[in-house]
């Protein structure tokens, strides 16, 4: 079955398992940990399996899976990690006569097709959730919803929005972070603007990350390298700032197909009607293909991430600088 978020706040206790993917690993995290609750789930009736240890750990995995619970209540699995590789091992898992678990499958961007997807989307009694990071429409969505609904903020205005917008999206969990941050910050005026997301947003590196992310792909060297030496100093995260690019160079790659250009905040604008002049859709892909490879190396090279991600980042930057200088003779 294809489930949207409905499907799983209501459906999560009539099922065997379903696969949670995409992009935006921070909502991944969210409904994975929204089953855990939904069924209550006790620490001692909980598994956890990171993909790449399946082979080494697949008869534990197992026993966990078809083994009643020694203190009652429902048992869950989590498979981290997953990718089309193991399809046929989850599969069997999931088609077990004795599996008294459900089972929560968690991946990254799948492809339409593939075995994971299509095991999940066409079987009974199982579900495929997709996570896709929040476009400008469902994130101001989810902001009004966050703060206004929930958090009683009167106002929002138009400015804050659009700096909120152009700032968050690429992981849920870094959003709603952000948005409770803010929440309590203008707890007592009940009213957000623009000086105020300023004010909360540094935290979360935004100046640095909109240095990062717009001078790579305007091809600014030095300007992009200083901008991750801040955030990786101020111990960012490597792998959300490769979600940010992937996010980014999807948002670029809409403007440059479509010709239709974001609503971006004006101190990024120049560096990307920049980019969108030298950039082909070609060249974008490729990226975000590299993107999804780069992630994965991150966690199974044994690799220092912040190193690769340095690598990768002054070799785009580079390449995106020649780029700049070919298109301008």
């Amino acid at each position: 079955m294809k489930w949207k978020e409905t499907d799983f706040n209501t459906g999560i206790d009539t099922i065997r398992a379903v696969l949670i993917y995409g992009p935006d690993a921070g909502q991944v995290d969210e409904f994975c940990d929204n089953a855990v609750k939904k069924l209550n789930i006790e620490k001692d009736n909980l598994f956890a399996l990171d993909c790449d240890d399946w082979r080494d750990k697949e008869e534990a995995l197992f026993a966990e899976s078809c083994t009643p619970s020694m203190f009652g209540g429902r048992k869950m699995v989590i498979l981290s990690n997953a990718g089309d590789s193991v399809a046929k091992d989850i599969a069997g898992l999931i088609s077990h006569s004795g599996l008294c678990a459900t089972v929560i499958v968690t991946a990254g961007d799948l492809r339409a097709g593939g075995g994971l997807r299509s095991l999940f989307e066409g079987g009974d009694n199982i579900a495929a959730l997709p996570c896709y990071t929040d476009d400008a429409r469902s994130l101001a969505t989810l902001i009004r919803k966050e703060l206004s609904a929930d958090a009683g903020i009167e106002q929002i205005t138009p400015d804050a929005m659009s700096y909120m917008t152009s700032h968050l999206g690429g992981d849920r969990g870094i959003t709603r972070g952000f948005l409770a941050k803010i929440a309590l910050y203008v707890a007592d005026k009940k009213i957000i603007e623009l000086e105020d997301v300023e004010k909360c947003l540094p935290d979360t590196g935004a100046a640095d990350i909109d240095d990062f992310l717009y001078s790579l792909t305007a091809g600014y060297v030095t300007q992009t390298m200083q901008a991750l030496d801040r955030l990786l100093y101020d111990n960012a995260e490597p792998n959300m700032l490769v979600r940010m690019l992937d996010a980014h160079f999807k948002k670029l790659l809409t403007a440059v197909v479509d010709g239709q250009l974001p609503r971006l905040f004006w101190k990024v604008a120049d560096k990307f009607n920049r980019a969108i002049k030298f950039w082909s859709p070609d060249d974008i892909t490729a990226v975000l293909v590299r993107l999804n490879e780069l992630e994965k190396q991150m966690r199974t090279t044994g690799m220092p991430p912040d190193i690769l991600l340095r690598d990768f980042s002054l070799k785009l930057v580079a390449r995106a600088a020649k780029m700049s200088i070919k298109q301008r003779n």
